[in-house]
Order: C-alpha cells, then structure tokens, then sequence
C-alpha cells in the first residue's frame, strides 16, 4: 500500500510516499481501507517535533512513522474478537489513541475507536468530525457547563474547532462571539455568529465586554487577559495554545478559580465514541455541519499539514486518499 512516512522532525522533505506492508488485524482490530483523513494542529506538531511536548514518546525520531488521526473508510478485514462491526461496513473515527497511521491507504484500528458512518456523509465529512467535533462539544459542555442564553467567545473561531464550536453553542441557545482573522469572519457570520471581531485590527480584551464561557482554540494571550474578559462565575477553557499559557494555568489557575471564582481550565483530549455518535446524530438531522476549506491528494499531504499549521484554513482540511 501507498503511505505518507517519515522518519525525523521537521517540515519540507521528511515526509516521503512509500510502499509499505498492509498491516494485519490483531484479535481486537479491524483492517480499514481509508477513503479520506483530515488533518489536525496535532499532525503538525508532531511532524516538526515543536512543541517539545510534541516529541513525548519520542525525543530524537518520531514515535509514529505515520501520522493522520480522523479517518473515515471501509472495513475490509476483521480480527477474531470484533464484535459489532464486520466487513464493508463504513466507518469514521479518530485513532490517536490506538496508532495513529491514517495517511495511508490502510490503517488497522481497534473497533472501539469507530463509529458506523451514516450514508448521508460522505467520507470527507466524516473524517472532519472526530477530533475537532468532539473537542468542540467536550469544551463547551463537559469543561464550558454552557447554559442556554449564555455569552460565549470562541478565540480562534475559524478553524475545524471553532467551526464546530460555533454551532453547538448556537445549538444550545448562546450568544456567540467569534474572533479570528479578517478573511474567515463572513464565514463565521454565515454558520450564525452573533458577533465577529478582526484580532488582527481590535483586541477584544480591551473592549471592556465580559462573556461567560471564552473557549480559547489558539491560547496566545496571557492568562490575565482572560481573566479580565470574563463575567463573574465565568469560565475559561484552553483547547489549544502555547506552551507559556499551558503553565500559567497550571500555576496561576486555582489561584485564580479560588480567589475570584472565575474558573481557568485546560481541555485534556480525550477521543469518545459515544461523543463521535452524538455529533452524527446532530449531522443526520441537519444541525451541524463540516465546514472544508480545501482537499488535498495522499501525495500532497505535507502541503496539506503546512496550509493548516499556518493559521490558513477555513474550518478542516481533509486528505482524499482515493
């Protein structure tokens, strides 16, 4: 089978398409034939090894020679203990928990990270939802405790995650501000934003407005910022930033949470099947919708990676890899 492999950290040239063996099914796996994989911020960290979180499991060379989480496809072969799925059945799910290994043609998966996918998403749609979806509904409902008629602000609304977030908060009967750059904001107006701000033209810290709930997707600023922009009883959630915040609200956190009870957390990835079927159940009735920007080829999955690790796209980006 074809696959997108690399041995070392870094951006241009280390990815490289090679013939590889089909991997076999153990005991609890399926064999899956990929259709489609998106891409994640996650698949660019670990390509460059940046941040050094990026390289835990492996310091020097990378840990996974193949990377790519969501994918979606058919099942083409079955270990001896599988018990709910069986071959030809279409699937989707995000496999960073048991291997990783989606730029390829084939991928063996343990079948509790799959979910059945509904005939009426096509394979690039179910390979956009499982990470950023479940992020999205896990910030905002299990971290984020959205209440109907809250205000929300989603820092970095444009991307898979906020794309996502923007509309089960809308779901949920919030008030939702939306921050990103000045190209995605008509984007974010169409999926139901109440409000938009340009961060590259205000700074909506400064705007002497407070918000319940921030989910916070790039994590640029400082702590304090976010503290400052939120209501009493406010909640602030970290799905993605840098390094420098990660430790400010390990340190700063409780103090923070105890002192001024506005609670400051950080959204552990956790992948969930049963949170994977709720957002299908939410696509089949029409309530939320996979925003792709752009689609690319196996073979062009590191310009992929580098579209999406630079801050460009619009909602996923997915690789077909038919």
């Amino acid at each position: 089978m074809k696959a997108m492999v690399y041995d070392k950290y870094g951006t241009r040239d280390v990815l490289t398409l090679k013939e590889v063996e089909i991997p076999t099914p153990q005991d609890n796996e399926v064999l899956v034939k990929v259709h489609a994989v998106s891409v994640n911020s996650w698949d660019w960290d670990l390509l460059r090894g940046k941040p050094f979180l990026a390289r835990m499991g492996g310091m020097l060379k990378p840990k996974y020679k193949i990377l790519g989480a969501d994918i979606a496809g058919r099942v083409e072969a079955i270990g001896r203990n599988v018990k709910h799925l069986q071959q030809e059945d279409e699937v989707f799910g995000d496999i960073s928990w048991c291997g990783w290994g989606g730029f390829a043609e084939y991928v063996c998966i343990h079948e509790d990270a799959l979910s059945l996918k509904p005939a009426s998403m096509t394979f690039e749609q179910a390979a956009a939802i499982p990470q950023a979806a479940v992020l999205a509904l896990q910030g905002l409902r299990n971290k984020g405790q959205l209440q109907e008629g809250q205000t929300v602000l989603i820092n970095g609304a444009g991307g898979g995650v906020g794309t996502f977030a923007l509309q089960i908060a809308k779901l949920h009967g919030a008030e939702v501000t939306c921050v990103d750059s000045t190209v995605k904001l008509d984007m974010l107006k169409a999926l139901g934003a109440d409000h938009v701000i340009d961060y590259t033209q205000e700074d909506f810290s400064q705007q002497g407005l407070f918000y319940d709930l921030i989910l916070d997707v790039v994590g640029t600023r400082s702590i304090f910022d976010y503290k400052r922009s939120l209501n009493p009883k406010g909640k602030y959630v970290m799905v993605g930033g840098s390094l420098s915040l990660i430790f400010q609200l390990l340190f700063l956190g409780p103090l923070i949470s105890k002192t001024e009870r506005k609670n400051m957390a950080i959204l552990v990835h956790k992948p969930n099947k049963n949170d994977q079927d709720i957002l299908k159940n939410l696509f089949v009735s029409g309530k939320l919708v996979p925003v792709i920007d752009r689609q690319y080829s196996l073979s062009q999955v590191e310009e992929a990676i580098r579209y999406l690790g630079e801050g460009h796209a619009k909602g996923k980006v997915v690789i077909s890899v038919e």
